[in-house]
């Protein structure tokens, strides 16, 4: 990417039905933070653009059950995301909300537009009715099993196991959320925007046009989608919360929120122009500009399908050049859920840990999960503290700091006659800029941030070399020390200036103990690094020294996972309530099951899936094919061999493509993990079960 670029950047809406968690910062916000303001440092005009996501069913769940109305619950997580963000250094240049009236305003005239070109189709569909609560139950007020993957708890909009979207229709034995009955089929009026008319477009823009420079992960799930089939999607919705939908006769319908939210970027880029005299049009009609979209795994057909649908059917909006999506982060080996309170929630962190927001920021870079899923502990949190940003980063600032006070008072020395060994750390730090920033131009922010703390290690080795260590030469070479603490001053520079978009608030205090706004501001710039000039110039006077970092102690990493078991117990204790019993059958439809005792023969993880396992089983009365989502759960070897339960006379139902003819009992244990309804061993194939 070139330099004095216009870059408008987004960051996922967060959802405000609660706060934001690690997972979240380290997928999103983190990774867009750092790149949007290293672009700064370069000198790009840089818009980066958030918001609260404050539409959708979610929402009017949580709000019901908190007997609040859905506009108080968004103000209450909207006020602790925004202060969360704020207090940890997220930098962007606007924070909005889709319930504001700019956003409201923004998402209705394109929709209008659309409408009026004839961009839309318009049906009148059988969607899930509940007669009890006299709704339709779109997206979260349904819940069923998921046809791909078998998870019984999947929503109406997407399943949470395997990140599938689809509609509640879809769902194998779907419930209401509000009631636990059977929904019915009613008919209903809505407007889909065709994404099929768009698949032979997005193939030739994305996966020919991106393939060099798009994330494999990103890359991967864009062409199974299209290669899946692309359908129409509906744009509206059947609910009282939301932006209404602005045609004659569409009363109790609003905009859909995958179809709103997006629109959010938009509108919060018009209220930030307005507010600083800016042309919001620059950052997204111009085709000088790049769009970037940070965004988690969970959202990439949104924002590499669905998005640019829209903004290609509106004909107005440039696209995103591209859509660095990170993979998920478990937590202490568990998925990140909030359902179950597993989770280090950011506000809570800062009140854990106030002062420390850098040291989340670089365990969260050191470990982000750029290419797959990735995991964080406390352990490992504690250890990159102690160990990383104390003992290497930290110690060798203040060593210089505590030196050049102590041999100077406090003022940068004069060179001398500069060694070879003096003029090749220089040389190195001047390198430097380019290296990171090669990093970061393709998105590789642990690499970046490992290529930082480089620069650090070369200085703890120069300072600390066997027979040149200042504290010894002081007293026989006094000249020498003064080209040691010199260099030592121009890396400890480059350190605050380089730092600033990984640990910004280390950089500013840095830069106060180097009274850094004594220089000239232009020397902040990140390409000055590299310059001829020194970066502090000898004669300068810098300020005492400061510790940039503490050790975090064994006391303060036991209690966070001491609230973590005390969740896990409370999960534990709780687990009878999260499946009520499901409602009564009779003795004549039980019968109707075919329940066999059956063996795994042969055992293959489906390609290009994560969970998905197909497997021949004796059923003792043939050997079939059963496609079944355990693949994170067993390996392959593990199956081979295994005496299952089989539901033998289930309908056959193709799974990405594959004949799956049945279904293998399991259960899910407490922690999460599938478990076998394991007949006995010895339990000859084909023997029913009654």
């Amino acid at each position: 990417m070139s330099d004095q670029k216009r870059f408008t950047i987004t960051a996922a809406l967060p959802y405000t039905n609660g706060p934001v968690h690690i997972g979240h910062l380290a997928g999103v916000y983190v990774p867009a933070d750092i790149f949007a303001r290293y672009q700064r440092m370069k000198g790009s005009d840089v818009a980066f653009i958030c918001g609260s996501d404050e539409h959708g069913v979610p929402i009017t769940i949580k709000a019901k059950k908190e007997g609040i109305t859905p506009q108080e619950l968004v103000n209450r997580y909207h006020k602790i995301i925004g202060d969360s963000f704020r207090e940890f250094g997220i930098s962007f240049d606007n924070y909005s909300r889709t319930s504001a009236p700019i956003h409201h305003e923004t998402a209705s005239a394109f929709f209008t537009k659309l409408y009026k070109e004839g961009k839309f189709i318009e049906q009148v569909t059988e969607q899930l009715y509940d007669p009890e609560a006299d709704q339709f139950l779109a997206d979260r007020f349904v819940v069923g099993t998921c046809p791909k993957c078998g998870n019984t708890e999947s929503y109406g909009d997407q399943c949470e196991k395997c990140g599938t979207s689809h509609n509640g229709t879809d769902l194998i034995d779907p419930k209401s959320a509000i009631t636990g009955n059977t929904p019915v089929l009613k008919e209903t009026k809505h407007w889909f925007l065709p994404l099929d008319q768009y698949s032979e477009w997005l193939n030739e823009w994305i996966v020919e046009g991106h393939a060099k420079d798009w994330k494999t992960n990103v890359l991967g799930q864009v062409k199974s989608w299209i290669t899946d089939g692309l359908h129409p999607r509906a744009v509206t919705r059947d609910l009282d919360w939301g932006i209404p939908v602005p045609v004659e006769g569409a009363d109790a319908k609003v905009l859909y929120v995958w179809f709103d939210a997006p629109i959010g970027y938009i509108s919060a880029t018009k209220e930030w122009a307005a507010r600083e005299g800016k042309n919001w049009e620059d950052y997204w009609k111009n085709e000088d500009t790049s769009l970037l979209h940070f965004i988690g795994k969970d959202n990439i057909v949104f924002h590499c399908i669905i998005f640019p649908a829209m903004l290609k059917a509106h004909g107005e909006y440039i696209l995103p050049e591209n859509v660095p999506a990170n993979e998920f982060l478990n937590l202490e080996d568990d998925k990140i859920s909030t359902s179950r309170n597993w989770a280090v929630w950011l506000h809570e962190y800062l009140q854990d840990f106030p002062d420390q927001q850098d040291v989340l920021r670089y365990v969260l870079t050191a470990n982000a999960p750029e290419t797959k899923d990735n995991n964080f502990t406390w352990k490992d949190f504690q250890a990159r503290n102690n160990n990383e940003l104390v003992a290497n980063l930290g110690n060798f600032v203040n060593r210089v700091i505590v030196l050049t006070n102590k041999y100077y008072e406090g003022v940068v020395p004069e060179t001398m006659e500069l060694t070879e060994r003096d003029q090749k750390v220089l040389d190195q730090i001047k390198s430097f800029p380019q290296s990171i920033g090669d990093s970061l131009d393709r998105f590789r922010f642990r690499e970046a941030l490992q290529d930082l703390m480089n620069l650090s290690s070369i200085g703890n080795k120069y300072i600390a070399e066997e027979g040149l260590e200042p504290w010894k030469l002081i007293k026989t070479n006094p000249e020498q020390v003064q080209n040691i603490m010199y260099v030592c001053l121009q890396l400890t520079t480059a350190l605050a200036i380089l730092s600033e978009p990984f640990l910004p608030h280390t950089s500013n205090k840095l830069k106060k103990i180097l009274g850094y706004s004594a220089l000239d501001a232009e020397s902040a710039g990140w390409d000055r690094v590299a310059s001829s000039e020194p970066l502090l110039p000898s004669g300068h006077k810098i300020n005492a020294s400061e510790l940039l970092f503490s050790k975090i102690e064994d006391e303060q990493i036991q209690a966070q996972l001491d609230q973590l078991e005390a969740t896990k117990a409370a999960n534990a204790a709780t687990i009878s309530d999260l499946m009520p019993q499901k409602e009564e059958t009779n003795y004549e439809d039980f019968m109707k099951m075919d329940l066999r005792v059956g063996e795994i023969l042969t055992a293959e993880k489906m390609p290009k899936t994560d969970k998905l396992m197909v497997m021949t089983v004796d059923t003792g009365i043939d050997k079939r094919t059963i496609v079944s989502g355990i693949a994170k759960h067993y390996t392959a070897e593990e199956l081979v061999g295994r005496k299952v339960t089989v539901l033998a006379n289930l309908a056959p139902r193709k799974l990405r493509g594959v004949e799956s003819q049945g279904m293998i009992l399991l259960a899910e244990d407490p922690e999460g993990k599938l478990v076998f309804v394991n007949p006995d061993d010895a339990v000859v194939n084909g023997s029913t079960i009654a």
